[in-house]
């Protein structure tokens, strides 16, 4: 028992650490000036092999997408402004180095130093004082001169510039910088607006998992009993992410009689959260549930779950379900049971772990 709430601790300490230790690595006085953040300075520069082009276009995108959480925003470096929000967008891109957490995040927005094509990177600093954070949008294309070419476009550099403009347009970077400013209160309000498209509410509620916003949990556990399916999965798992014990028994009705294509996610949640706190009270629902149902992806999240938090309860059961899938090999028709057979195998190994540690 003592090992596996040590591994619990530990599982929680890998979960957290990106998010936490971006926060944890200001000052108070800079957490206080970011969350003050209202005046916000729009640099931009568009650079193709052949030089500077101008950024106009690009800059009017930026100033549009900041503006949807209620910054006020400039382009003159002599008005007065909280902090400056830099867009560089090349044709070829340069490598600019790691951010100070370390090295690329295994992300698809994070700075790569293998992509050389059309990219821009995004970053800020603050008081004069370049910050970590920095992300990277890049074209589906990684030679402009072929993609211009095969496009019949003319110039490959101001054809760069226009596909960049469209990823900018997508990719939610205002929400992204609101969180890393903690100002939380900005995504609530638009989370809540009724003009905000679903698909967005479903990436905000995606970072209010991320950015472990306990606030956010009234609005998820809404979310969760809501009739947006796509909604109710992003909230189920931003609360395991968020880590409130209390959210527990919330989740165990949505795996037990939730819409069964939400089920998954709330057993996906329920592991994530009984390794945060060491809770094996969702031991026997879990269990209960992989008895009762023949829904292959929720029999998946429900083994991964039980892997997470190690009870000899789980022991038989495990073991009768990987008998029972000897046949399934890499390469079966089924890769629904490819993955129940992986998750299975994962979860034996950690109760036998912690059997033989105990």
């Amino acid at each position: 028992m003592k090992q596996a709430v040590l591994w619990s601790v530990l599982l929680s300490i890998l979960l957290t650490q990106e998010a936490l230790a971006r926060r944890e690595s200001f000052t108070p006085e800079e957490k206080n000036k970011l969350e003050k953040i209202d005046r916000v300075l729009v640099e931009v520069i568009a650079l193709s092999d052949k030089g500077t082009l101008d950024s106009k276009d690009l800059t009017n995108v930026v100033v549009k997408r900041m503006k949807e959480l209620g910054y006020t925003t400039m382009t003159d470096p002599t008005q007065p402004s909280d902090a400056a929000f830099q867009v560089k967008c090349e044709q070829t891109k340069t490598w600019e180095g790691t951010t100070r957490m370390g090295s690329d995040a295994d992300l698809p927005d994070s700075p790569s130093r293998l992509w050389k094509g059309p990219a821009c990177q995004l970053s800020y600093s603050l008081g004069g004082k370049k910050m970590g954070w920095r992300k990277e949008v890049r074209t589906d294309f990684p030679d402009a001169e072929q993609a211009a070419a095969a496009a019949k476009a003319g110039d490959a550099g101001t054809y760069a510039m226009v596909k960049l403009r469209e990823r900018l347009e997508d990719y939610d970077f205002p929400a992204l910088i609101t969180a890393e400013w903690g100002q939380d209160e900005r995504l609530f309000k638009l989370y809540d607006d009724p003009a905000t498209p679903s698909a967005r509410k479903v990436r905000l509620i995606g970072l209010f998992g991320y950015i472990f916003s306990t606030e956010a949990v009234p609005r998820l556990l809404a979310g969760l009993k809501g009739n947006d399916i796509e909604i109710a999965k992003a909230s189920a798992l931003a609360l395991g992410n968020i880590g409130q014990k209390d959210t527990v028994p919330a989740l165990i009705q949505t795996m037990k009689s939730g819409p069964p294509e939400l089920r998954p996610s709330a057993a996906k949640a329920l592991g994530i959260l009984g390794a945060l706190h060491g809770d094996f009270t969702i031991v026997d629902p879990l269990l209960e549930t992989l008895k009762t149902t023949d829904d292959v992806a929720l029999k998946t999240e429900v083994v991964w779950a039980l892997g997470k938090l190690p009870d000899r309860r789980a022991q038989e059961p495990l073991f009768a379900l990987q008998k029972s899938l000897y046949h399934v090999r890499e390469n079966d028709a089924d890769p629904n049971l490819v993955k129940l057979k992986e998750a299975v195998n994962w979860s034996t190994k950690q109760i036998d772990t912690w059997e033989y540690l105990q």
